[in-house]
């Protein structure tokens, strides 16, 4: 039976079409990826910057609840737009 369901779950994604072309986007419509390094995980564990690989608030701070770490902004953005402000 373990068998039968582990066949099952290896071919899920062969049978519901994962992958393929007609899920993505129309040609001369790029969806632009999402920023996963905005925000970074800090704190004793992490060191500075930290684990940059969130992309809202939020879930910087799901990652760090419970934890002695917080969240800030990846000081490569930072820096950036205070730069451009200055010129």
């Amino acid at each position: 039976m373990r068998n039968v369901l582990l066949i099952g779950l290896l071919a899920l994604p062969i049978l519901c079409g994962f992958g393929s072309p007609s899920g993505a986007a129309p040609r001369g419509r790029s969806i632009p990826p999402a920023r996963q390094d905005i925000y970074c995980l800090q704190g004793r564990t992490w060191g500075y910057p930290g684990n940059c690989q969130f992309s809202t608030y939020d879930q910087c701070m799901a990652t760090a609840s419970g934890t002695y770490a917080y969240c800030g902004m990846n000081p490569i953005y930072a820096f950036e737009r205070q730069g451009r402000q200055l010129h």
